[in-house]
Order: structure tokens, then sequence, then C-alpha cells
């Protein structure tokens, strides 16, 4: 019975389902046209609507090809004031490239980052560009039926599977379950720690029964050390005495506020929308947060996405520029890594080389 608060909600989930079902079906049966390409176009995405782990699976990805072949990602530039094709830099703006490809392009060391919100243009710009260009991986293009992938990777959250998820807005899935039939790999993320074989392969068969019936893989998001956000200020560890600010303006925190919790006194959490465009009057509420710690040992822990954001405030506090820190994650697999590399660098064309 859904109750009469969520009728709305629900009438405009159904309406959404509709269109978004229709869409589908148009590209399926060729009445909307799909452009593939004759070189390797690797897509990472999801059917839910943010906090899967896009971003680091995408650098993950970008940094295993990139040491064998020349490789470029193209994203949309999600908040990105600029338009059309546009290369990224670590240098650039939030403005200019959009957080995730910002740091995207601060994080890899060889490969390149793109931004277009037309993502055939954007390969074919990428190729007229730089020719060199061997494989593109397609951030966040999994909904995006203009352009077909030669190999599609759909991640779906172990905290949030997309079995268990409503359409929007009622839930945060983008399109019905049927869109797994277009992935050739899935991936679940953020699988907690101790994950045993038993609970993966009762997830397997929960996806199964949606009509997955794709080799599914496990990954779990590795913390590391927090990193200074602005130069010249000290690195510094989380200890058993630490008190941690945590702000985050991100899909799904909750997996990092959990681990900060594991290794640390205690945790202050300030919770923004994802994608937050922060402002000066958000870091007064930072710093007045952080003040209000009584605690001498403490210290500010944010995503490395809000990083790229937060850094562009000019008028922080001296002490709180100083306690900034921004925690780095890592993509580790649960099993079976070398079978995942092996199955992409096959499609790539290209052999594994272990560095």
């Amino acid at each position: 019975m859904i109750m009469p608060g969520k009728q709305l909600l629900w009438i405009s989930s159904q309406l959404y389902g509709l269109a978004v079902d229709a869409r589908n079906r148009l590209y399926d049966a060729g009445i909307l046209r799909s452009r593939a390409f004759s070189f390797p176009v690797i897509c990472i995405g999801n059917i839910t609507a943010g906090g899967t782990g896009k971003t680091p699976h995408v650098i993950y990805l970008a940094d295993k090809l990139s040491a064998v072949m020349d490789v470029a990602v193209l994203s949309r530039g999600y908040l990105r004031h600029s338009k059309g094709f546009r290369p990224v830099t670590g240098t650039d703006r939030v403005s200019d490239a959009g957080d995730e490809p910002l740091q995207m392009a601060q994080s890899l060391k060889n490969a390149r980052v793109f931004v277009d919100r037309n993502r055939v243009n954007g390969i074919n710009e990428i190729r007229r560009s730089f020719p060199s260009t061997e494989a593109i991986i397609l951030d966040d293009g999994f909904q995006h039926r203009a352009l077909r992938a030669g190999l599609n990777i759909l991640l779906t959250d172990w905290n949030r599977l997309m079995t268990r998820d409503r359409m929007l807005p009622l839930g945060r899935l983008r399109e019905s379950l049927d869109g797994v039939q277009r992935a050739d790999i899935i991936i679940v993320t953020k699988a907690p720690p101790g994950i045993t074989t038993g609970e993966m392969e009762s997830v397997r068969r929960e996806l199964d029964a949606a009509g997955a019936g794709k080799i599914i893989w496990f990954t779990a998001l590795a913390y590391e050390m927090p990193v200074p956000l602005f130069f010249g200020t000290p690195m510094r560890g989380i200890t058993a005495g630490t008190t941690v600010l945590l702000v985050t303006g991100i899909a799904e925190p909750g997996p990092l506020a959990t681990y900060l919790v594991g290794i640390s006194a205690r945790v202050v959490h300030l919770i923004f929308p994802d994608h937050h465009q922060y402002t000066e009057a958000d870091i007064e509420k930072i710093t007045a947060a952080f003040d209000a710690i009584s605690e001498p040992d403490k210290i500010i822990i944010t995503t490395t996405k809000d990083g790229v954001r937060i850094k562009e405030i000019t008028n922080i506090a001296d002490h709180v520029r100083k306690s900034l820190h921004y925690l780095p994650v890592a993509v580790q697999f649960i099993e079976n890594e070398d079978e995942f590399l092996t199955k992409v660098y096959s499609y790539a064309g290209k052999d594994r080389q272990d560095s």
C-alpha cells in the first residue's frame, strides 16, 4: 500500500519510467540511431543517479590502460560553464571543466581528459586533435544511447543495489533494470570489509534473477593517508585520539564516514548535496564547526572531489587552511582482478604489462 504522501512521487516515477523505456525501445529497434566506432570505446556508468563510485573506477581503469596504450577519458563535465568540446588540465577551474573531470586530470599522469556534452562529437574531436589515441573511456555514458560503446561496464553500489531501488524520483534509478542487458561487465562497488564468498554469491544470484547474466566482479574503496588540500601544509595522519570534521558534498558519504569513525576518536559530519558548489558562507559554517571542536587533536577531512571545489574559495582562515585535508581513495578488487583486466585489455587489443 503506497502512503498518500508518496503518491505524487509514485505517479511521477511511473511516468518517468514509461518515457525512458519508450526512448530505449526506439534505440533498440534502430528507429533512433546509435553511432558505433571502429576503435576501443569503453563506457563506465550505472543506472543509478550517483553514488556508485564511477570516478575512482574511471581513474583506476585509465591508469591501468594508459600504461600500455594512448588513452583519453571523455566526460560530460557536470558543473562547468564552458561549452562544447574542451581539453581538461590539472590547473583548470571547476567552472571550466567540471569537478569530476578536474579531479581526473589532477589524478591521471598518462591519460588525457576531455569534456563534451555531445559524446559522439567529443570522440570525433579527440581523434581529430590527438590521432595517436588508441582507446577512449566514457565517464558516465551508459544512458547516452546516441553512442554505442564497444564495452559497457555497469556499476552498482553494494549499499544500494540497483535491484533494490526504484525509478526516479521515488528512488534513484535512471532507467529500469532492463538496462542491465546492455552491460558487458557488472561491478558491485563499495563492498564492505570482510565480505564473504557466500555474501557475494547471494548478490550474484540476485543480479542474475534480475536478468544480469553477466560475469560480476566486486570492488572495495581503499582509503589512503590524508593529503593537505593546500600546498605547503605538513602532512598528518588520523589516530585514535583525533577528532575529525568531515565535510562532504557527494551522493553517498556513508562508507567514508563509517571508515573515519573506525579510526578516530570522534567524527563531526557536515553534509552538503552532491556536486555542491561551495561558497564563502559554507566556509564560514565549516570554520564555525571546526572552532567548536574543543579537542586539540583535530583535522578537517573532505573528499578529493570536494577538495577541487573547496580549493577555489580564497577567503579561508589560515588555521582552517592548514587543517583541510582530502582523503584519496583507490579501487581494490575483492577477487579475480587479473581476469577483469585481461578481459578489458583483450577488448582494447593490448597485452597486459604488469608494472
